[in-house]
């Protein structure tokens, strides 16, 4: 997976993009567009998505520190990149946005779920530990599944204006 300096570029900005975006939206709690990036490029860039996912993760820690927090995400976007690589890459057209609004909602609702393995073994809760720290981020899981379906609407836009852009490019 060998970068041009034209996709070290464009990749370097999609993932400062993608934190500009988090960090404007921060008012609002489990609500952001991340989700939305991370699939409309995982469609577009395939494995190369990972430039611009972990350039959003680096920048993250970066900015907010590399903490104890932060290590979870070092796998919780890799797993919606792979939900989206195991989809078929030619859904039908009609079934196509709806998809992606589900896969993207699906993170946000387990979200919480993924990141527990992490907390129990960063802070050494057994399993009715990791359960009950399950059980209480469950309404924020909520807003962030519903958040992402909503969020997800932009998906398919996405899509096509980052393939739009590729033909003047010339990335792949």
């Amino acid at each position: 997976m060998k970068l041009s300096v034209k996709e070290t570029a464009v990749f370097g900005m999609l993932g400062a993009l993608m934190y500009a975006s988090k960090v404007l939206m921060e008012a609002l709690p489990n609500v952001h567009l991340l989700g939305v990036f991370v699939v409309a490029l995982t469609v577009v860039y395939r494995k190369k998505a990972l430039y611009p996912i972990y350039t959003y993760v680096f920048l993250n820690g970066l900015m907010a520190g590399f903490s104890l927090w932060w290590l979870p995400y070092l796998y919780l976007w890799a797993i919606l990149w792979a939900w989206v690589m195991l989809l078929p890459k030619q859904l039908p057209a009609k079934t196509r946005p709806l998809v992606y609004m589900c896969v993207c909602a699906a993170h946000g609702f387990l979200f919480g779920t993924l990141y527990a393995p992490a907390q129990a073994l960063l802070f050494g809760l057994d399993l009715q530990g990791m359960m009950a720290w399950i059980l209480a981020g469950l309404p924020w899981d909520f807003v962030h599944g519903v958040s992402n379906f909503f969020c997800g609407l932009l998906i398919s836009p996405l899509i096509a204006l980052l393939q739009n852009a590729n033909r003047y490019t010339s990335i792949h």
